[in-house]
C-alpha cells in the first residue's frame, strides 16, 4: 500500500466508523489535476452477515452523502492531497473488489477474477472460484487446476457475480 493511501485510510477510517460503517477500502488514482480518492463502505450489517447471507450491503445513498460530508470536511482541514480531487463513496457493489485476506476469507467458494501485478506462466489475468486462504496466499481453483497466489502480488480482485 502506497504512503499517501496509507494516510488517506488512517484519516477516513476513524470517520466511517464512528458513523457506523465498515470501510471496505480506499483507491487513489492521482492523475494529475484530475485525482480520484474513491472509498467503499459496508453496513455493519453487511460485515457481520455470513457468506450464504451476503448480497446486498445495505448502504443507502443518503449513508454515502452522510459519509461523504463527514471526510469531505476533514480532507478540507488536514489537506492530503495536493491539487484537485474528486471524493466518490460508495457501496462496494455485487462485484466488490477485494481488498485484504479477510475479504478473501469472508468470499470462499466465490467466483473472482485476479490480476496478478507480473505475469504468471505468461498470464496476468485468472478467473475461477475461491477456495479460501492459506497463510498470506490466496487459493484459487482454475478449471482443473489450483493455484495460490501471494496476496501481494495481486493487483486486482473483484468478486464476479453469478446470477
Amino acid at each position: 500500500m502506497s504512503a499517501k493511501k496509507r494516510l488517506l485510510e488512517e484519516m477516513t477510517r476513524p470517520i466511517i466508523e464512528g458513523l457506523g460503517f465498515e470501510c471496505w477500502g480506499i483507491e487513489f488514482i492521482s492523475q494529475g489535476k484530475h485525482s480520484v480518492l474513491r472509498i467503499f463502505i459496508e453496513s455493519l450489517a453487511g460485515a457481520e452477515a455470513s457468506d450464504s447471507e451476503q448480497s446486498e450491503s445495505g448502504v443507502e445513498l443518503k449513508d454515502c452523502e452522510l459519509v461523504s460530508r463527514q471526510i469531505s470536511g476533514v480532507l478540507d482541514v488536514e489537506d492530503p492531497i495536493a491539487g484537485d480531487y474528486t471524493l466518490e463513496v460508495s457501496s462496494p457493489g455485487m462485484d466488490r473488489p477485494l481488498y485484504n485476506l479477510s475479504h478473501y476469507k469472508r468470499f470462499k467458494g466465490s467466483h473472482v477474477s485476479l490480476k496478478l501485478r507480473m505475469p504468471y506462466e505468461g498470464q496476468r489475468k485468472f478467473t475461477g472460484v475461491l477456495n479460501g486462504v492459506e497463510g498470506n496466499d490466496v487459493v484459487l481453483q482454475v478449471e482443473q487446476e489450483e493455484f495460490l497466489f501471494p496476496v501481494e502480488a495481486i493487483e486486482k480482485a473483484n468478486v464476479v457475480p453469478q446470477f
